[in-house]
């Protein structure tokens, strides 16, 4: 059994969201239940009877977001512009069972 949960647009840098992330991946489930609780939750919905300390974080990746809806402009010398970078992540966490 294996239940996903999926942070799209999540207003944090890949780098940033990359060092959470390796702290949680491999861990048991209940240990790192904060960063889970929507993959649990998926999990219980698919089966009812899961056991919460049996299920471990299988797969955790961070993808980088289109920065399309964070466009902040920093005026520079000489009247010209230039863009500020906001991160943007896709945060992706699988759940299995051993």
């Amino acid at each position: 059994m294996v239940s996903k949960a999926i942070a799209r647009f999540a207003r944090l840098s890949p780098r940033k969201a990359r060092v959470m992330v390796d702290l949680v991946r491999g861990r048991q489930a209940g240990e790192a239940l904060q960063l889970l609780e929507s993959a649990v939750a998926n999990a219980r919905t698919t089966s009812p009877g899961v056991d919460l300390d049996a299920l471990f974080v299988e797969t955790a990746f961070v993808d980088k977001a289109p920065n399309k809806h964070m466009r902040r402009w920093r005026p520079r010398a000489m009247g010209r512009a230039t863009r500020i970078q906001k991160g943007m992540s896709h945060i992706t966490i699988h759940l299995g069972s051993r």
